[in-house]
């Protein structure tokens, strides 16, 4: 048998209705893989190999009666900010302690409910707030991808696997899982998959549930798959994706079959490249990347159109005046009182401080106070009021661009994978990470990361593409065009499974 970890998504729904193997068979091969690879890469946080089994158990006896259902069998990772029934979820927080929720997400239970089975939970940065996975409470999550010097000899350089979602994207790039979910408020799907080489979907603003998942900033965050394809991100978000009325921005609009999308024509399709998004200092080999995808989706029958945004450049400051404010907010309910640590002081107030100071990261503690500070009085008008009618902006250059384009087409990232600590000393230098991502999130719009070549060191590079809202079809079809020129990308070498 071969290595059944390698499958696709899709290849893994093949072979158990063929009966090549069992779902027992294949979740086991993956529990085997994590075991191995977990102690090198910290992509789990929580392994869940008794309730996997028992869930690729039940999935078997639907296969052999032939009832399957679209996701039967088929064995995925949980990021630490879905609420798991009853099965600890920390948010990657020591504040959040040993809380097992009496409750699932929406969205987790929509993929259970499809047949699939949970692995475990993924590392994330801690609340999602990074861009990088260096502030998760359980350490650092290791990119499967390592780089080459200049001889072309693997360094042992332990890259960043990008943020927040790292552990999700490290998990489906060192083949832990066929695929998994994620979250993205600034672009913590679709950076991490670009630096892993895999394929990351931020839907429509209210495509996805938000029901019980741990809130960073509850006007950008938004659920949403990394996989090793197109097609298998396709296969996850029509199963994710539904209204809820537990969640009141939530969209009551129906749910495509994203898989159907794949493989239709392009031809006409406007793509848009915007301007604004060609920033000082971008390195020759994006600038490439950005030129290889045009030409192919050229090719492939699309026009392109120089567009303007003219108000990208207040997005990443804008961003990170109404992301804080919002966390500031949401975080404000960790205070030792209900659940999670608490730190026992001489009074109330005392036991808050304490309880704050020893649950939340340094990068959350900064978070909170810079959303604080600008929430406060005297500086609402300036900074947060100012941040909202910026965004406003942002939202109608995109309405403006619809008129003219289909779709946008942008790098997903300023750089490769780089090492841990190169840019952790300089806050301001990471949150430059999410500079092509922030204004999906500011617009409420979908975006797509899908791989289309190495840097000069041998790592993945990411291709971004922006819809219309509740479009994502179109960009599934992009997405499929650039994935079938560019190839597929995975990592060389499993240099965890050595000595």
């Amino acid at each position: 048998m071969t290595d059944l970890t390698k499958l696709t998504m899709a290849e893994a729904r093949d072979g158990l209705k063929k009966k090549s193997f069992s779902a027992l068979e294949l979740t086991d091969a993956f529990l085997g893989a994590i075991e191995t690879a977990n102690p090198a890469l910290n992509a789990y946080v929580l392994q869940t190999p008794e309730h996997a089994r028992a869930q690729a158990k039940e999935s078997d006896k639907r296969l052999a009666a032939g009832n399957a259902r679209p996701l039967e069998g088929l064995p995925i990772g949980n990021k630490d900010l879905f609420c798991t029934n009853g099965i600890r979820t920390t948010a990657c927080s020591k504040i959040l302690d040993d809380f097992k929720p009496p409750y699932e997400s929406t969205v987790g239970q929509n993929l259970w409910d499809a047949g699939a089975v949970m692995l475990g939970k993924l590392n994330n940065d801690e609340f999602a707030m990074g861009s990088s996975n260096e502030t998760s409470a359980f350490g650092n999550v290791v990119n499967p991808w390592r780089r080459k010097s200049a001889d072309g000899q693997y360094t042992n350089d332990k890259l960043v696997p990008g943020g927040s979602s790292g552990g999700s994207s490290a998990a489906v790039a060192a083949d832990l899982c066929l695929a998994a979910t994620a979250t993205d408020t600034g672009g913590s799907i679709r950076q991490p998959a670009a630096l892993t080489g895999t394929v990351g979907v931020k839907p429509t603003y209210g495509r996805c549930s938000r029901w019980g998942i741990v809130a960073f900033a509850s006007s950008l965050d938004q659920a949403g798959p990394i996989a090793k394809t197109v097609r298998d991100a396709a296969m996850m978000l029509k199963t994710m994706a539904s209204y809820d009325l537990k969640d009141t921005t939530s969209v009551d609009a129906p749910v495509p079959d994203y898989e159907a999308a794949i493989g239709k024509s392009i031809n006409g399709l406007r793509v848009g490249v915007p301007k604004e998004y060609r920033v000082d200092g971008m390195s020759a080999e994006i600038q490439k990347l950005w030129d290889d995808g045009i030409a192919w989706l050229k090719s492939a029958g699309a026009t392109i159109h120089e567009i303007s945004l003219p108000h990208t450049k207040y997005a990443l400051p804008a961003y990170y005046i109404v992301a804080p404010a919002e966390c500031s907010s949401n975080l404000a309910r960790y205070d030792g009182m209900r659940y999670g640590l608490r730190v026992n002081g001489d009074n109330l107030i005392d036991t808050y401080e304490k309880t704050r100071a020893a649950g939340f990261g340094k990068e959350v503690r900064r978070r909170i106070l810079i959303g604080t500070y600008v929430l406060s009085a005297g500086y609402y008008d300036a900074y947060y009021l100012k941040a909202q009618k910026v965004r406003t902006l942002i939202k109608r250059d995109f309405d403006e661009a619809w008129n003219k384009v289909d779709v946008v087409l942008t790098p997903t990232t300023p750089s490769p994978a780089f090492a841990f600590g190169e840019k952790t000393g300089d806050p301001l230098a990471m949150y430059l990470e999410d500079i092509f991502t922030v204004t999906v999130n500011m617009a409420g719009l979908p975006g797509m990361s899908v791989p289309a070549g190495l840097s000069s060191q041998g790592t993945p590079l990411g291709l971004q593409l922006i819809g219309k809202p509740f479009d994502e079809e179109t960009l599934f079809r992009a997405a499929q065009v650039i994935e079938d020129a560019a190839g597929r990308f995975s990592v060389p070498a499993k240099w965890w499974m050595k000595g």
